[in-house]
């Protein structure tokens, strides 16, 4: 039996509404059950108002169920506007559950729905995002995000970042050996739990055409090659660095599994051109699964039930993938 903890996210946002039309689009199998930590009175006014008949229940979920667990003392006040420092707190209070759940082997992975990082430091809470508060949670460093997605031709892009949230100026020196080398190992496992039979990383420069040998900048000398390198001596297929503005269409293309992107800009532009509706966000190196829709929380088209899912629905199928073949393994 599968258990999937969907975390409800922002509920001022769109979280809410793709959680729920995302299980509507994808019926359980009788081998799984679904716990969403989050507050079940809103739920199940938005079930009623998009009409879409769930049989939502509260507490644990049995097979096949949809279940709504909330750790908080009270529920959510109604009609929150988008922003507000309840739903943020909330929103963080659900993420930690769903993480204490997972350590705990009570869940088999976890899906989070879109949160708000602004909404939620105004509300008082330290936040730099839901991945480096998860790997907090678990107690380790050694995570990557990685975001992939298909277009409507089932080609893939796949991108683990070696830096995340990052402010470009300070871009130089957070880039390491060590934090590129670990996302190019972190990225060959992922092609491995995807089954994909190889694990071609390509690794771009952070310099215009990768530096041109040091005269557009040395960071690809003094960092990145002593980070391939080194990856190549563990046995790692690489290449790189490379220039980022040719390497995504060699990915593009089929020649590289997966990219290592050097900051979040460079890697998510080209991911979300190719997949902006379908692209999932992959948290590698937690102890347990962690994927997530690759947008935000919307606040502008928030309760009009126009929120397209298929990034959710793509983002619980990966979950419940990684979650089957681990207990097959």
């Amino acid at each position: 039996m599968i258990t999937i903890g969907i975390t409800l996210g922002d509920t001022g946002g769109i979280g809410p509404e793709v959680t729920l039309k995302a299980l509507a689009a994808e019926p359980l199998s009788p081998d799984c059950r679904v716990l969403i930590l989050g507050d079940l009175d809103h739920l199940r006014a938005l079930n009623q108002k998009l009409g879409l008949q769930l049989p939502l229940v509260a507490g644990e979920p049995a097979p096949g169920q949809i279940a709504v667990f909330n750790p908080l003392p009270a529920p959510l006040p109604p009609a929150l506007p988008p922003g507000a420092p309840e739903a943020a707190r909330a929103a963080v209070a659900w993420l930690k559950e769903a993480a204490a759940r997972c350590l705990r082997g009570q869940l088999d992975a976890m899906v989070t729905a879109p949160v708000n990082k602004e909404s939620i430091i105004r509300s008082g809470e330290f936040f730099v995002g839901q991945t480096e508060l998860l790997s907090q949670l678990a107690g380790t460093d050694r995570t990557a995000m990685m975001l992939l997605g298909q277009d409507d031709r089932g080609r893939w892009l796949r991108v683990a970042l070696a830096t995340t949230h990052v402010p470009i100026r300070l871009l130089a020196d957070r880039i390491t050996i060590a934090k590129v080398e670990l996302a190019i190992e972190l990225a060959a496992r992922a092609c491995a739990d995807l089954r994909l039979g190889r694990a071609r990383i390509a690794v771009c420069g952070l310099n215009p055409h990768a530096g041109e040998g040091g005269k557009l900048g040395t960071e690809e000398q003094t960092t990145i090659i002593p980070a391939v390198e080194a990856a190549r001596r563990r046995g790692f297929d690489v290449a790189g660095p490379l220039s980022a503005d040719a390497l995504f269409y060699y990915a593009y293309r089929g020649e590289y599994d997966a990219v290592v992107a050097m900051y979040h800009d460079q890697g998510l532009a080209p991911l979300k051109m190719v997949a902006f509706e379908q692209g999932i966000n992959w948290t590698l190196g937690l102890p347990f699964i962690r994927t997530s829709p690759d947008h935000g929380t919307a606040y502008d088209i928030a309760g009009r039930g126009v929120a397209n899912p298929s990034s959710m629905v793509a983002a619980l199928r990966l979950a419940r993938q990684l979650a089957a073949q681990k207990m097959a393994a």
